[in-house]
């Protein structure tokens, strides 16, 4: 079984490919946000890489968000356009996921942070189980101050992860027991797309590509801007 895995939900781009043997290969990009000139060629790469050919794909895996409004239609789309064109079936997987299981070894709070922009960030907590990490609070938008509360509140050690928590790093200075994770977690990987999305492949926990939507948290900008003109 072969997973295409598809991340657009922030500024980064990436894609990965990948199965029972691990991930084979892998692209990302974060530059200028140009995620649909990007995409297409990043799949053709990581294909020729990974020495395998598109029609071999059983699986199609996309970061579902929140995130990027622009971002997430271009991957969601992209993905639901090849599922459907292959015959395969897709898993959708949160960006807030994707961002807590690579620390999944940590004993701290998990805190997965991603900027919404407009002063706001996406956020959900995390706990390590075995094999991996469990959310145990819905996600959320809201701002950082709003999240700093939360953090004074619960009053454990924090591991804070994501673009969100880098960007917004000094509302959370008057935290006590926290700790902000490096750049190169900045962003939701695809390589950790395929993982989670092979183990729900194994559960065979798929959806039809008509099936799959994205989770936006609030209205996309554009939205927002022509209510408020109005």
């Amino acid at each position: 079984m072969l997973i295409l895995g598809i991340e657009t939900a922030t500024q980064q781009v990436g894609v990965a490919v990948g199965g029972h043997e691990g991930v084979l290969a892998s692209f990302h990009a974060a530059r200028n946000r140009r995620h649909a000139e990007t995409l297409v060629p990043g799949i053709e790469f990581i294909c020729t890489q990974a020495r395998i050919d598109l029609s071999e794909i059983s699986v199609v895996a996309v970061d579902v968000g929140p995130g990027l409004f622009t971002g997430l239609r271009v991957g969601v789309a992209t993905g639901k356009t090849l599922a459907h064109a292959l015959r395969v079936p897709m898993i959708g997987v949160s960006s807030l996921d994707l961002l807590a299981f690579p620390v999944r070894f940590t004993h701290k709070l998990i805190v997965a942070v991603i900027d919404a922009r407009r002063g706001e960030v996406f956020y959900a907590f995390y706990r390590q189980v075995p094999g991996g990490v469990q959310r145990v609070t819905e996600y959320q938008v809201g701002t950082p101050d709003d999240l700093a509360s939360e953090l004074l509140a619960s009053g454990e050690d924090c591991l804070l992860v994501g673009d969100g928590a880098l960007r917004y790093s000094e509302h959370f200075e008057d935290v006590a027991r926290l700790e902000v994770t490096e750049q190169g977690l900045a962003h939701p990987s695809a390589s950790s797309l395929v993982q989670l999305a092979h183990a729900r492949a194994l559960r065979e926990q798929f959806v039809h590509s008509w099936e799959l939507a994205p989770l936006y948290l609030r209205k996309p900008d554009a939205e927002i801007n022509w209510e408020r003109a109005r």
